[in-house]
């Protein structure tokens, strides 16, 4: 199931992985010939999937999966 909005996705997101950051992780898919960018993110439990062909929407995943891999990274 895809979330209808960026904004929807975000935030479900964020919480899923504030939830239990040990046991996120995500995937991202572009498929040129369509002009799409898919990404999924799970915990095995809850799968979160948002696609678009708005390229600014491609700079919000961007910026949302820096955000990400900064929380990732950190030791908090």
């Amino acid at each position: 199931m895809y979330l209808k909005t960026w904004e929807e996705f975000e935030k479900s997101a964020q919480s899923l992985y504030l939830k239990d950051p040990m046991k996120i992780r995500y995937v991202m898919k572009y498929t040129h010939n369509q002009s799409v960018l898919k990404i999924k993110i799970t915990d095995n439990i809850v799968c979160l999937q948002y696609k678009t062909e708005i390229i600014q929407d491609f700079k919000k995943i961007e910026r949302f999966i820096i955000n990400l891999m900064r929380h990732m990274a950190s030791k908090e």
